[in-house]
């Protein structure tokens, strides 16, 4: 249990941002996971946009989206999608 007045603000401030932190943690790994299992280019894109969503508040450092990104582009030029980002 916190002591002091500032450990229990620290507790409840927290508290509320783990609320709104924990939907767009979970809105990246469902995302990634429907982008892995079936790489299109619109699975991907919502990829993007998640992860982008998620280091603009500072939930994933850039160098691991980066990476994520990287192979997760790898992955579907493996399994033939020709451009994820390309022209059409």
């Amino acid at each position: 249990m916190p002591i002091t007045k500032s450990a229990i603000k620290k507790q409840r401030v927290d508290k509320k941002r783990g609320i709104v932190n924990t939907p767009i943690k979970g809105q990246v790994k469902s995302t990634l996971k429907i982008a892995r299992t079936s790489p299109t280019r619109e699975s991907v894109g919502a990829f993007y946009a998640a992860v982008d969503r998620a280091v603009k508040k500072n939930l994933v450092p850039e160098r691991t989206a980066s990476r994520l990104k990287s192979r997760l582009v790898k992955l579907s030029k493996s399994r033939g999608v020709a451009s994820v980002f390309g022209k059409k």
